[in-house]
């Protein structure tokens, strides 16, 4: 058995350093040309002709990319390449595939790392250090991690008994078909993480990027091609969300589906998943990790500082699109006259820009759908009674996307900004009376439909326990003063329940047990030869 891997180092970037002129220069060089990315089906390239432009959100009119769409035939292609795929893949056996992955993790960990880094940078608008914690620490673990946790399911999950004349054991294998993968474009760690993990147990994948990240999930699939991922085990299909789910949910050998998206998203795939039961060889396995709505609650009596820092970074980090991002907040009435000056002046401090200016600490959002979504919430908020503007508000789409952080205040613990999952750079404070910690407590249980992340900012361990025990289906990862951001793999294991998701825990053991299907074996050593049992015996 192979050690326990430990986490991959975050590098710092710092002036000076060689990782930041590695980078600089990097992004220079993809920024020169505009390349064409084709489907990936059965190993091959695919150049459609259907094409679109992939173009970098803080300087909207600079195509980085021609990405040609995958239509009926390519889809259907896709879904038979797996499926034949799978025999040999399986074949291959669990050491030969975790040495793919395990080689996947050191390209990225070295040559690989800048370029990866780089095209999250221009193609998501992300920072240096956003981008860095994202595309190679956090797929770099996750490669690493989900090897040595399929490798030891098969020591873990093997019968306590063998009576004497029997031998009992069990064989750890895939789902049998193939694994629709639906990525998000957030994150190009979760993007390499769906329709990987299923394969490292066996099991073959069609890739649905999202269409806002394909150029550096193409990264990603050149190179897991690279480390010597054969042909037809991962099929990389750039197109219409709704034509790829039509064509592979109906597919008789589709097993299962791995995704991270939107909530309404989510269910309408389950309801088309449940219609073509009666066409599928086996029930399919359903993961998904969805919205969020998270929280900071914070007790009169807590560190207000540590809580002023977690506001700014937990809500405006990567513009606050982020699943886990602060998007509402509970501050008692005490706290809020403390810090509210200060919080105003540290977020009128916060640059933003170009991504290739390294001190910047946030870019623009990710396009045009979600700039106008998230400018119709603070457009509305300006004209209700029950909110106000503190902070920010302001939105420019004349070069890219960008809307500044924005701090809502509002005496309405039900207003839409308070309950909606708006995926952008705003954070709506709900200020409370001092005496009434559990009542608000409740109030943030109730109010929204998501349970994905939270946090507790409190002194007293008394204070604690109390918010732990009233939010406890509340988040499915929770912060003791904290944000409610930044999970890392193998550490804090992600995911959320109730309207967030079915909580399987991307970056721990639970999510890889979804893609296997295990065989109990006995093989009897002391053969019967006789069909007639003592009992039956007359005197």
């Amino acid at each position: 058995m192979k050690a326990h891997p430990v986490n991959e180092p975050i590098l710092p970037y710092t002036l000076g350093s060689n990782e930041r002129t590695t980078i600089l220069e990097q992004i220079e060089k993809q920024m020169s040309e505009v390349i064409e990315i084709p489907c990936i089906i059965n190993g091959k390239e695919v150049f459609t002709g259907n094409t679109v432009t992939q173009v970098i959100p803080h300087k909207s009119n600079h195509v980085i990319a021609n990405v040609h769409l995958a239509g009926k035939n390519e889809i259907e292609e896709a879904c038979e390449a797996a499926t034949r795929s799978q025999k040999n893949w399986i074949n291959l056996g669990l050491e030969g595939r975790c040495k793919i992955f395990e080689k996947c993790a050191d390209l990225l960990a070295g040559e690989w790392r800048m370029k990866v880094n780089a095209a999250t940078m221009l193609n998501q608008s992300k920072t240096v250090f956003q981008a860095e914690i994202d595309s190679a620490c956090e797929l770099i673990d996750f490669w690493r991690f989900n090897c040595y946790y399929a490798r030891k399911f098969h020591d873990d999950f093997q019968p306590l008994v063998s009576p004497d004349g029997v031998e009992n054991s069990t064989e750890i294998r895939p789902l049998e078909g193939f694994i629709l993968a639906i990525t998000p474009f957030n994150f190009t760690s979760i993007a390499g993480n769906l329709p990987s993990a299923p394969a490292i147990v066996g099991c073959t994948s069609l890739w649905k990027p999202s269409r806002n990240s394909y150029f550096s999930n193409y990264y990603l699939m050149q190179l897991m091609m690279e480390a010597g991922l054969p042909a037809g085990v991962i099929n990389f299909l750039p197109g219409s969300g709704e034509e790829i789910t039509d064509i592979s949910v109906k597919n008789s050998n589709f097993a299962g589906l791995h995704f991270t998206g939107s909530t309404k998203t989510f269910q309408g795939l389950w309801s088309k998943i449940s219609d073509n039961l009666n066409n599928l060889k086996s029930y399919p396995r359903i993961v998904g990790e969805t919205g969020g709505k998270d929280f900071v609650i914070a007790h009169p009596d807590c560190d207000k500082k540590g809580l002023l820092v977690a506001l700014i970074r937990g809500a405006f980090e990567y513009q606050g699109q982020k699943c886990s991002a602060a998007s509402r907040a509970y501050i008692p009435h005490s706290i809020w006259d403390d810090i509210k000056d200060n919080l105003l002046s540290e977020i009128n401090k916060i640059n933003m820009g170009d991504a290739r200016e390294l001190t910047n600490f946030m870019t623009a959002v990710i396009d045009n759908r979600a700039f106008e979504r998230i400018r119709g919430y603070i457009e509305r908020t300006k004209i209700r009674d029950s909110c106000e503007i503190f902070a920010g508000g302001k939105c420019s789409d004349s070069d890219g996307w960008f809307i500044e952080p924005t701090v809502i205040l509002t005496n309405n613990p039900t207003s839409e900004t308070m309950v909606d999952e708006i995926f952008g750079p705003v954070l709506t404070i709900y200020l409370y009376e001092d005496e009434k910690f559990e009542e608000i407590l409740e109030i943030c249980d109730k109010s929204s439909p998501y349970a994905l992340t939270g946090s507790i900012f409190a002194n007293n361990e008394d204070d604690i326990q109390t918010a732990f025990k009233a939010l406890r289906f509340s988040a499915g990862n929770f912060y003791i003063n904290d944000k409610p951001t930044g999970a890392v793999v193998a550490q804090q294991p992600f995911g959320g329940a109730r309207a967030s998701g079915t909580n399987d825990k991307a970056g721990g053991p639970l999510n890889l047990l979804r893609w296997i299907s295990p065989r109990s074996i006995k093989r009897t050593l002391d053969i019967p030869h006789e069909w007639k049992y003592p009992f039956m015996e007359s005197q």
